[in-house]
C-alpha cells in the first residue's frame, strides 16, 4: 500500500476519476510546453478546474511537477515488479525478460513514458536538482534490485563482476542518452521497438563476452 504524504492528502481524497483528470491534464501541458513554459492556466483549463483548487491541492508548479513525476514513476515501477520472475536467475534472461516488460509497458503508458521522455531531457534551473536527486535514488535501488539473487556461477572465472556490472550500466546509460539526444535535435518521439532492439543485441553481446 503506497504511503500517502499529508501534504497530498487532500489530492488523495479525491474520487479516483477527478485525481485522473488532473493528471493527465498536467501530463499534456509538461509535454507541450516542458517546465518553464507550462501553465498552470492551462493544466486548469484542461482539467476543468479552477485555478485555485489546483492550488489548494499542490502549493505550486513546481510541487505538482515533482508530484506527477513520482506518482507516474510509482505506477509503472509497481506494474513493473508485479510482471518480473525474479525466480529466473539466468542474468542475462533476467534483463531480456525486463527488456521485454518495458516494451509492454511503454504500450500501456504511452502517455506517461513521453512525460518521461520530456523529464529527462528537462534543463530548468527550478527543478533541475531535485529531478536528477530522484533519477540517481532510482538508479540506486533498481541496481540493486536488478542483480538480486543472480547466478554468478555462469560468468567467466577471470573476470571481475563490479567492472562487469558497471560496463553494462554506462554502456546502457550512454544508449540513453544518445537516443534521448538524438529525440531533442528531430523534436520528436522515441521509437522504443527500435531502441529495444538495439538493447537486445548489446545484451546478446555481452552475454557471449561475460559468459563461460
Amino acid at each position: 500500500m503506497k504511503e500517502v504524504l499529508p501534504v497530498f492528502s487532500k489530492f488523495y481524497n479525491l474520487e479516483d476519476e477527478k485525481q485522473i483528470k488532473i493528471l493527465n491534464a498536467a501530463i499534456k501541458v509538461y509535454v507541450q510546453k516542458g517546465y518553464d513554459h507550462a501553465s498552470t492556466n492551462e493544466i486548469v483549463k484542461e482539467a476543468g478546474i479552477s485555478k485555485g483548487l489546483l492550488f489548494h491541492y499542490f502549493k505550486n508548479k513546481k510541487t505538482l511537477y515533482l508530484f506527477l513525476f513520482d506518482h507516474c514513476m510509482e505506477v509503472v515501477v509497481e506494474d513493473f515488479y508485479k510482471k518480473v520472475v525474479m525466480e529466473e536467475t539466468d542474468f542475462f534472461k533476467r534483463l531480456q525478460d525486463m527488456t521485454l516488460i518495458k516494451i509492454e509497458l511503454l504500450h500501456t503508458y504511452p502517455d506517461i513514458f513521453r512525460f518521461f521522455e520530456k523529464a529527462l531531457l528537462e534543463e530548468s534551473d527550478q527543478i533541475r536538482g531535485d529531478f536528477q536527486s530522484k533519477i540517481k535514488d532510482f538508479k540506486a535501488s533498481s541496481c540493486t534490485w536488478l542483480f538480486d539473487g543472480i547466478d554468478t556461477s555462469k560468468f567467466r572465472d577471470d573476470l571481475d563482476l563490479t567492472k562487469v556490472i558497471k560496463s553494462m550500466l554506462w554502456a546502457f546509460d550512454g544508449l540513453s542518452e544518445e537516443i534521448l539526444a538524438k529525440a531533442k535535435v528531430q523534436d520528436e518521439a522515441v521509437d522504443y521497438d527500435e531502441v529495444f532492439a538495439e538493447a537486445s543485441e548489446y545484451i546478446d553481446l555481452f552475454k557471449k563476452a561475460y559468459y563461460r
